[in-house]
């Protein structure tokens, strides 16, 4: 098969691809993101902080499959306006890369969240707190802004030699951006998840420890019993709920490493070989790598409300439960 073939042939693909699985994981995400927000917004849940971050953080995914992939299903009938038009380019790639760094950032803060509430400390159990939550997130919403303000500069429409017609126009811009997203958008929250995932796990260990010394230490009476039932009642319902929702994070956790880590490659690799001499084929090659992995990323935003159903107990199934039959 020629260089020629083998270029047609992952063209092809790629529009078959654009066409139809990226609407497979538009209607996928928005649907899941949708139902996400309204289990998480029920007074039995909204006012966990762990919770108010992943409601913040499944309206930026909507918000980020909204702005994205419409433009990569309408380029596969070559009908993507961003493509062409300077001022949808900047505005569709601003929100989108904003709104991806709000989503996997609202996630780091959300596994410091456990790690707080999972402290034998008492002072650290304290920082736990919807006020905090709703502090942190206005935070990561201003940052991510600035973080990105360069692209209303740097992007332009009908590049050429570039992995999308949308891209940055010059060199600098696409340095600039690509190892921006790659490490503080993708790499950075990852990290934090991971190093903060393993600190609860450890608390969560220590606290076990404890509970069974003091288990064969203390003996309370039947009075007692009595008079803590109700309080006991709502401490485990409380912790119960605190369970379910680290248990979906370390899941979420895990899809979030194994979806996007390809893209941070595909960046730094897209980056350290910008300035080579590439063959026809080379360029078709790595523009089917970068639409391949950035539609995987798309797919890591549309999953968390299926890993929530699925992992999250009866906490949010039961939740579900509620909201159809109020419905």
């Amino acid at each position: 098969m020629s260089d020629r073939n083998i270029s047609e042939t992952l063209d092809h693909i790629s529009i078959q691809v654009n066409r139809y699985f990226s609407i497979l994981i538009f209607l996928f995400g928005t649907i899941g993101n949708l139902l996400n927000c309204l289990v998480l917004s029920r007074p039995s849940l909204r006012s966990n902080p762990c919770t108010f971050y992943f409601l913040i953080s499944s309206i930026a995914n909507i918000i980020s499959i909204t702005c994205g992939l419409t433009s990569r299903i309408l380029s596969g009938w070559n009908m993507d306006l961003t493509n062409t038009n300077a001022f949808l380019c900047k505005f569709r790639a601003f929100v989108m890369l904003v709104s991806r760094s709000i989503a996997f950032w609202l996630i780091a803060l959300a596994a410091i969240d456990r790690w707080l509430l999972s402290s034998y400390r008492c002072q650290r159990r304290q920082y736990s707190s919807l006020k905090n939550a709703q502090q942190g997130t206005i935070t990561i919403i201003i940052l991510s802004s600035c973080l990105y303000c360069q692209v209303l500069y740097c992007y332009d429409a009908n590049m050429i030699s570039a992995p999308l017609h949308c891209y940055g126009k010059t060199v600098i811009c696409r340095l600039v951006t690509d190892l921006t997203y790659a490490l503080v958008t993708i790499l950075c929250p990852l990290l934090i998840m991971c190093i903060f995932g393993l600190m609860t796990l450890s608390n969560i260990r220590r606290i076990h420890y404890h509970k069974l010394l003091q288990s064969k230490l203390i003996e309370t009476n039947e009075n007692n019993k009595r008079t803590l039932k109700p309080t006991n009642l709502q401490t485990r319902k409380r912790k119960r709920i605190d369970r379910h929702l680290r248990h979906v994070l370390f899941i979420q956790i895990i899809f979030l490493t194994i979806l996007t880590i390809p893209q941070v490659i595909e960046k730094l690799y897209t980056t350290l070989t910008m300035n080579q001499i590439k063959s026809s084929l080379n360029m078709r090659i790595d523009e089917f790598i970068y639409n391949f992995v950035l539609l995987l990323t798309y797919l890591a935003s549309g999953m968390p409300f299926y890993i929530y159903t699925l992992s999250g107990g009866n906490t949010f199934r039961n939740g579900l439960m509620e909201l159809f039959k109020t419905k």
